[in-house]
């Protein structure tokens, strides 16, 4: 069990998820969750912490707390997006993230595809450092990945174990896309909802799919690729028809993907390597007298 929760993968794998998931926690700022900002104008007795919240214990949020969380976390995650200081970066941004999502998490709602994310934060600092494409192997880096892979597992198998505590066979059987459908649909959606009982078998087919999803670890890797692209095309079928994002949960999936064979500076470098020279035939006669690569025969003598 512990060769496997420490299964070696190269440093740059590690460096590329790193920039990745903290990268998107600068967008998350500005892109996704902006709205936690407009948490502190609401009432303050309507903020109900967490456990966590009320455990260790944290202030009630206020203009000033937020926007100090803000304008720290968000220079702070694209400094570690650099892959400098991992641990002292790491750890900065995964307490003031887990600050930010107990903030936005405590007035009633509360998101499930964050969860997979939050150990990404946490668990990345413990990899050390890694560079884009070494392809030296680290164990340290394998735990990192392995125990956000495992987050993600728990974020399909127990929202189908919830499915089931709370709403039984009924949740199956019941119109629970159908208000989805009515809610948020688009057009697609409105087009699949009027083919009799296809809502239904779909419904059957996420609680089938969620529940199996562990055996993803008992795959052979090329199979076990194949399995995590189905998973994000289901993710892109539920956005294409009730536009929910789980833009978080997609980023932590990434943690099964080779990034290190994603190097985009260095395709652009080697497109810029490839620039054709300009064909002889384009060449003006000057810039062949330049050269002294006269073409034309020399004059005969005269006599």
């Amino acid at each position: 069990m512990t060769r496997w929760l420490t299964e070696a993968v190269p440093r740059g794998r590690v460096a590329a998820f790193r920039t990745l998931v903290y990268l998107f926690v600068a967008a998350d700022l500005v892109v996704f969750t902006p709205w936690v900002r407009t948490r502190v104008d609401v009432p303050g007795e309507l903020y109900q912490p967490l456990l966590i919240g009320r455990l260790l214990p944290l202030p009630t949020p206020t203009p000033a707390l937020v926007a100090v969380l803000f304008w720290t976390l968000l220079p702070l995650a694209l400094l570690a997006a650099t892959g400098r200081a991992p641990r002292l970066l790491g750890w900065s941004v995964f307490a003031l993230y887990l600050e930010w999502m107990i903030i936005a998490m405590s007035y009633g709602k509360v998101d499930h595809d964050r969860f997979a994310l939050l150990v990404a934060l946490a668990a990345l600092p413990t990899a050390g450092r890694a560079r884009h494409g070494d392809p030296t192997r680290s164990e340290a880096g394998g735990w990192a990945l392995r125990v956000t892979q495992i987050a993600v597992i728990c974020t399909y198998f127990l929202a189908a174990w919830a499915k089931l505590r709370f709403g039984g066979l009924d949740w199956a059987t019941g119109s629970v896309l159908a208000r989805a459908i009515i809610r948020r649909g688009t057009d697609l959606a409105d087009l699949i909802a009027q083919v009799p009982y296809l809502l239904i078998v779909a419904q059957f087919g996420i609680l089938a799919f969620e529940l199996l999803s562990p055996l993803v670890f008992l795959l052979r890797e090329r199979w076990r690729l194949a399995t995590v692209g189905f998973f994000y095309s289901f993710h892109l079928v539920t956005f294409a028809t009730i536009t929910i994002s789980f833009a978080p949960h997609l980023v932590a999936m990434a943690s099964f993907l080779p990034l290190e064979k994603v190097r985009p500076v260095d395709r652009l470098r080697q497109l810029r390597r490839r620039r054709p020279a300009a064909p002889v035939d384009q060449l003006g006669e000057h810039s062949l007298a330049a050269t002294g690569d006269d073409l034309r025969p020399a004059p005969l003598p005269q006599p």
